[in-house]
């Protein structure tokens, strides 16, 4: 059994993942500021989730431990450090989305390059010397080697949220270099599933169109995107974990996509399908930020993890409509 801290753990990757984690025997110590991005009551009802599964499951209340601090203060990150036997860190917390981050650059860089370094001087100190990092497929900015690999230059991101990431990447192998800390930085591609950011476009999409309104779609609907299933994402992380535990001094950085690329105008039409509802849509200039494809090759994290991403966008999007009409009232 591990005892496992998990920033940003009230959020959307964070809960879903702390549900797996707790199912599977592990100690859990959740750290979330609960900040305005979005409204803070989604993520309490996430919490509310973890809370109902552990009754459900009958998992021992002291499993898990939520602290409400932000990860730049780092005698609060130092104490829960301190109080608790953490083996690994898993640093999901971010300030996320890449057109906030054009308007407020200073808080992107403060939160997701401070933040992330107060957690690595935080324990190394301590010492916690294995922590998995969460990257973006951002930090490929517009690529144009199709399917995107891990050793592609992601020296032109395109955007502050792109670049934070990508400076967290550097960061961690400072610290893996300096003090022998096995460190793995996933790169997330477009994650979408149960308890998605609202601000994200399946989330707001399938919500406009079940209200009879009409979606934002930005440029004429050609973009592409690797969609990856919530579900797939855990199972990538909960495999980097055992990989991580394995390994000593070691830094390495995985896709976990779908593996897959799929237009926005296909994407609007498998929940027009799934919800039987005809979009209206609201055409709009492309966005500054916006890259214009994104394509894992998840040969690597394959190899290494035995990552097998396994729920087809169609099934997902399924499963997405169906958790969000028993939930869609608690969160508005």
């Amino acid at each position: 059994m591990s005892r496992i801290m998990v920033t940003g753990g009230a959020g959307f990757i964070g809960s879903n993942l702390i549900d797996e984690l707790l199912r599977t025997h592990n100690k859990v110590v959740a750290v979330d500021n609960f900040n305005d991005y979005y409204n803070p009551k989604i993520k309490e009802n996430n919490i509310k989730d973890i809370l109902d599964n552990m009754r459900r499951l009958s998992i021992e209340p002291d499993s898990f431990k939520l602290y409400r601090e932000d990860i730049r203060d780092r005698e609060k990150m130092e104490e829960i450090l301190t109080n608790h036997e953490i083996t690994i860190i898993i640093h999901l917390a971010s300030m996320a989305g890449v057109r906030p981050s054009i308007e407020k650059p200073n808080l992107y860089y403060d939160v997701n390059i401070n933040g992330t370094l107060a957690l690595l001087e935080v324990a190394r100190k301590n010492p916690v010397n294995k922590l998995i990092f969460a990257s973006s497929s951002s930090v490929y900015g517009n690529n144009q080697k199709i399917p995107f690999e891990e050793d592609d230059s992601v020296d032109y991101p395109i955007s502050p949220y792109a670049a934070s990431k990508k400076a967290g990447e550097l960061i961690c192998y400072t610290y893996h270099h300096l003090y022998e800390m096995s460190i793995a930085c996933l790169r997330f591609f477009t994650v979408y599933g149960p308890r998605q950011r609202p601000d994200l476009a399946i989330n707001k999409f399938t919500r406009l169109m079940m209200t009879d309104q009409p979606i934002p779609v930005y440029g004429d609907g050609s973009t592409q995107r690797d969609y990856t299933f919530i579900g797939d994402i855990v199972d990538g992380i909960m495999k980097t974990i055992d990989w991580i535990d394995k390994k000593e001094k070691k830094y390495e950085i995985f896709n976990l996509g779908g593996s897959k690329k799929i237009t926005l105008n296909e994407m609007i039409a498998t929940i027009e399908k799934a919800l039987n509802i005809k979009a209206v849509v609201n055409r709009l200039p492309i966005q500054p930020g916006d890259v214009d494809k994104t394509f894992a090759d998840i040969s690597k994290a394959r190899e290494i993890l035995g990552y097998h991403p396994s729920k087809a966008f169609e099934e997902g999007i399924k499963d997405y409509i169906r958790w969000l009409r028993k939930h869609i009232k608690e969160d508005c």
